[in-house]
C-alpha cells in the first residue's frame, strides 16, 4: 500500500504556500486509496513552538485534509514529533560512523549556518562546503576538539545522482552536489536531512510530495538512503507560491497564514478551490471541498510553474464584508 505524509515544522504559522502541498499530497494518497501521515518537524526545538502545532492541526482539519496516522489518529510508527525521536537518529549516526562516512568539522557555527531546520534550497546554507575539515589528521583533530566541540559532516561519494521526479522529470546532480553535508550539529542538533530520511524510511512512506526548494535536497537524502541500506520513496515537488517580489512566499510579504483567513470568515472550500486552481486541478477557481478533488486527481495535472500570490489574490479570498 502507497504511504505519503505531510511534515510540518511548526516553527511559524500554515500559509497558503504550506496548504497548497498538504493538499496536494494528500491528494495524491486518497486518489491511490493508501495512507496519508502527518508528522510534526519539530527537531529544532529551539524554534519549534507547541501552540504553533496545535493551530496547524486545527488548519488541515478545517480544510477537511484529515490524516490515517499521526497526532490524534492510529500511531503504527509513533512517535510522530521529531524531538521524541532521537534515539533512532543516534543508532543512525553510530553506524555511518562505523563505516567510515561521517568526520568531525571544526569550522565555525557562521559557517553551518541553517543546516539543522529544513532548508528552502542548499542555497539557504551558503556556498557548497570546501571539504576544508574532511583530510584533517586524527592529531589535528585531537588538537582542535579541544578547544571546540565539533559537527559531523556525511562525506559524499563520486557517484552522479540520478532520479525521475514525478513532477519535474528526470533530474541529474553531478558528483558531490552542494559538498559534503551536517548530519549533526556541533551543539547537538540533528539536521534535517539525517531526521527527514530516517522518520520516512521508518514511516514506511512510499511518496514524498513536497515544495521544490527541496529539490536539490533529494540527492543528500538519497545518498544516505543508499548508505544505511534502505528504500527511498519515490519524490515529486510542486512549484512554490512566490511573494510579488519573486521571492519564496515569507512572512515579509504579509499575512496569508490559514488561521487568519479562517478567522476572518473565509469558508474552507474557497480555499481549497483556489488552490486546486493555481495548481493545474482545476480551470476556474470555485468552492470546492478536498474530497470532490479525489476522483480527478492525476500528479500529471500539476502545473510546473510557481504562481505569484499577490494582494489582489488575497482580499478575493476574504468574505466580502471583509474586502
Amino acid at each position: 500500500m502507497r504511504r505519503g505524509r505531510f511534515a510540518p515544522t511548526p516553527s511559524g504559522d500554515m500559509h497558503l504556500g504550506n496548504a497548497k502541498i498538504a493538499l496536494l499530497s494528500w491528494l495524491q494518497m486518497r486518489a491511490a486509496a493508501g495512507v496519508f501521515v502527518l508528522r510534526i518537524e519539530d527537531i529544532d526545538i529551539q524554534r519549534s513552538k507547541p501552540e504553533i502545532t496545535e493551530r496547524i492541526i486545527a488548519d488541515l482539519r478545517w480544510l477537511g485534509l484529515d490524516w490515517d496516522e499521526g497526532p490524534g489518529a492510529a500511531n503504527l510508527h509513533a512517535p510522530y514529533w521529531q524531538s521524541q525521536r532521537t534515539a533512532l537518529y543516534e543508532e543512525a549516526l553510530a553506524r555511518l560512523k562505523q563505516d567510515g562516512r561521517l568526520y568531525p568539522c571544526f569550522c565555525s557555527r557562521a559557517e553551518l549556518l541553517a543546516v539543522a531546520g529544513a532548508p528552502h534550497g542548499l542555497s539557504s546554507e551558503g556556498a557548497p562546503y570546501s571539504g576544508k575539515c574532511r583530510h584533517l589528521s586524527e592529531a589535528e583533530r585531537m588538537k582542535k576538539a579541544k578547544t571546540k566541540s565539533p559537527s559531523l559532516r556525511f562525506s559524499l561519494g563520486q557517484e552522479a545522482t540520478l532520479f525521475v521526479d514525478g513532477i519535474a522529470g528526470p533530474q541529474h546532480f553531478p558528483p558531490g552536489s552542494g559538498g559534503d553535508f551536517v548530519v549533526r550539529r556541533a551543539d547537538g542538533l540533528f539536521s534535517y536531512q539525517l531526521a527527514v530520511t530516517l522518520d520516512d524510511a521508518a514511516m514506511e512512506i512510499t511518496d514524498v510530495l513536497r515544495g521544490d526548494d527541496l529539490l536539490d535536497s533529494t540527492p543528500r537524502q538519497l545518498h544516505l538512503y543508499a548508505a544505511l541500506g534502505l528504500t527511498p520513496p519515490a519524490f515529486a515537488h510542486a512549484p512554490l507560491l512566490l511573494g510579488e517580489d519573486g521571492r519564496r512566499l515569507a512572512k515579509r510579504h504579509g499575512d496569508f497564514g490559514i488561521s487568519s483567513l479562517r478567522r476572518a470568515g473565509t469558508r474552507p472550500e474557497t480555499v481549497i478551490g483556489w488552490l486546486a486552481y493555481i495548481s493545474g486541478l482545476i480551470d476556474h477557481p470555485e468552492d470546492v471541498k478536498a474530497q470532490e478533488l479525489v476522483g480527478h486527481f492525476l500528479l500529471d495535472q500539476i502545473s510546473h510553474k510557481p504562481f505569484i500570490l499577490t494582494e489582489a489574490m488575497i482580499r478575493r479570498l476574504l468574505p466580502d464584508t471583509t474586502r
